[in-house]
């Protein structure tokens, strides 16, 4: 029963979105993601700012082109799930995914990754994640799972975070067979909810966006289109996931 709260949990907060996201597409997280945080979407209460979240200051963004702030694989806005990006080399370009579960996606459909990087939870800095300690199943909230997977350059850190959040520390070799073994019920999780999402984005296109017939290979080539072109007025960050998903599956 724990785990069914903590995965609804964390779905809810996995699509629901403020206006920071919209700002962040322009180039304007950090002081967007500082006001879009204080208030949790299911209570409206004040709550603290995501762990995974960092402002676009403090965030590298490795990928080129519009959709450079989005995960190429979901759509989520990189700096806000900064601490848990990942980036590697696919036909001579760089993907910098939201989390290790989208760039384990990205493997599923055949893409051949080649010098594979993370973020280092303490540095903020992307570094080796071949010889990245990681912390699996830790207290901190994962992305895009149930199961947290933070890394880090220096062991010693991964095992003082351990101490203090709990989980287990592993190499990347561990974290990625771990991301594996949650890989298919994680996605089902995720593909139930973003299906959801899709329906409500029809109807948000209908009523709130100029129409197109161009098509979308990824939600994130979808939003940064939305975003770029004006395409739609007054939609909040949870809209613009929704109107990018139906474009992106219609």
């Amino acid at each position: 029963m724990k785990k069914i709260v903590l995965a609804v949990m964390f779905l809810t907060a996995m699509v629901t979105l403020s206006q920071a996201e919209m700002k962040c597409a322009a180039g304007k997280c950090g002081a967007a993601m500082q006001k879009g945080m204080k208030k949790s979407p299911m209570q409206g209460k004040k709550m603290m700012k995501m762990f995974q979240s960092v402002p676009q200051e403090k965030a590298i963004l490795l990928q080129e082109g519009k959709a450079k702030a989005f995960c190429p694989e979901c759509g989520m806005t990189l700096p806000m799930f900064f601490k848990t990006n990942h980036a590697a080399h696919v036909n001579g370009k760089v993907k910098q995914y939201c989390s290790i579960h989208c760039m384990v996606e990205d493997m599923q459909k055949g893409s051949k990754l080649e010098d594979i990087q993370v973020v280092d939870t303490k540095s903020l800095k992307f570094i080796d994640a071949k010889k990245a300690s990681y912390v699996v199943g830790s207290s901190k909230k994962g992305t895009m799972t149930t199961t947290s997977k933070y890394a880090f350059a220096n062991k010693a850190d991964a095992e003082a975070f351990a101490k203090a959040n709990g989980g287990k520390v592993t190499d990347f070799n561990g974290a990625l067979e771990a991301s594996k073994a949650d890989f298919a019920t994680d996605s089902q999780m995720i593909a139930e909810k973003q299906a959801m999402m899709a329906k409500k984005g029809e109807m948000m296109y209908g009523k709130m966006c100029q129409k197109t017939d161009k098509k979308f290979a990824s939600t994130a080539e979808a939003k940064a289109f939305i975003v770029s072109n004006k395409l739609c007025k007054g939609l909040n960050g949870k809209q613009l996931q929704a109107v990018g998903l139906y474009l992106k599956n219609r």
